[in-house]
């Protein structure tokens, strides 16, 4: 059993709205051709607030690529360690516990990864399994997910600490003026999550199958152009539309498992964009409400990348989670393109036998 956990997320102190948004676009690309496309495509995100891990003046400053990583590595050794604290309470486990970390970042690089300073740093034993992945995007919220699921079949009662470290705005490129560009300057912010995926007990969503899809001959819709000046993201127009693509690969995984994809308690996915989402209740015939969680994530920090899925299960769980034996499924979209999905039951913890136990007693 792999049971993924209540995650912890936190997000910079810095904001900016979309108010904000649209009067930097008008004033600094007035002349730009195209600039009432790009004011519309950002109003229609939906992103209402975003969070930076710098000042607005700096994220607009362009210092280097050298600098910019260093920015990543002192921010990422600043606030990840309280995020992985908090999500280890969660799960009720100590760094001892932790058997393998999986650590997912696609807007800067370390090497050795993240995980080494971690196990130094934090308690974590020596002998801790570490796995990067740096080039899933958007994606790697999912994969790390299902490679937690994978390690614990292959080594039932281990633990899983996931760890998402996204700073988007690093990867702002202020020469990059092509559509797709500016509108991830308006789509993007920064979050850093974690969550513990547990091998025996917790409370949340056990991962009962999981699976992966890439849709042929799009690798280049979504991908990083690597320059002097760092990662430029590149994003082709066709991307929004590839929920008809993709639906199906839900649909199936979900059928594999005897299951079907109208018939499940919760959603939650990657929100890419509105467009996203929309498309998701079309072709998976689903009411809007069903991905309010992904929504939510969406309007209040915009696409944060692989910490989406944290962010939006996170907020399942302030609800008050699902009843015991509910059926979900997740999933996170990226490069590739690819979607990375898993279903299963959730599990309401040792604490709904406590109050069944209770219940029966009074009767």
């Amino acid at each position: 059993m792999a049971t993924l956990c209540r995650p912890a997320v936190a997000v910079p102190e810095h904001v900016i709205t979309q108010e904000q948004t649209l009067a930097l676009a008008r004033e600094m690309h007035a002349g730009h051709p195209q600039r009432d496309l790009v004011l519309r495509l950002i109003e229609n995100t939906g992103v209402l607030t975003r969070h930076l891990v710098q000042p607005l003046d700096v994220t607009l400053d362009h210092p280097g690529f050298e600098l910019r990583n260093q920015v990543y590595e002192a921010e990422a050794k600043r606030r990840v360690p309280d995020v992985v604290r908090e999500a280890l309470a969660h799960a009720d486990v100590e760094p001892g516990d932790i058997d393998l970390i999986v650590y997912v970042s696609c807007t800067g690089f370390m090497m050795p990864s993240l995980t080494a300073w971690l196990i130094n740093t934090m308690g974590f034993r020596s002998d801790t399994r570490q796995l990067p992945i740096a080039q899933l995007g958007c994606a790697a919220g999912g994969a790390a997910i299902n490679r937690a699921h994978d390690f614990i079949t292959a080594y039932p009662g281990s633990n899983v600490l996931i760890v998402s470290c996204e700073f988007c705005s690093l990867l702002y490129q202020p020469t990059d003026i092509g559509v797709g560009s500016l509108l991830s300057n308006g789509l993007f912010g920064d979050a850093v999550s974690a969550a513990v995926v547990r091998g025996e007990g917790g409370t949340g969503m056990r991962i009962e199958r999981n699976g992966s899809h890439l849709v042929p001959d799009t690798e280049n819709w979504i991908s990083y152009a690597v320059r002097e000046t760092g990662f430029h993201f590149q994003l082709d127009k066709r991307v929004p539309g590839t929920m008809e693509m993709l639906a199906p690969a839900l649909k199936t995984l979900v059928a594999q498992h005897s299951w079907e994809v109208g018939g499940l308690d919760f959603y939650i996915v990657h929100a890419g964009g509105p467009r996203i989402l929309d498309d998701l209740c079309h072709f998976l015939e689903l009411g809007p409400e069903m991905f309010r969680f992904s929504r939510a994530t969406l309007t209040e920090r915009g696409n944060i990348a692989s910490s989406v899925v944290f962010d939006a299960l996170a907020r399942l769980f302030d609800e008050g989670g699902m009843e015991d034996g509910a059926r979900g499924l997740i999933a996170g979209f990226g490069p590739g393109i690819t979607a990375e999905m898993g279903v299963g039951r959730w599990n309401a913890g040792p604490g709904i036998d406590r109050e069944l136990s209770a219940l029966t007693a009074r009767v």
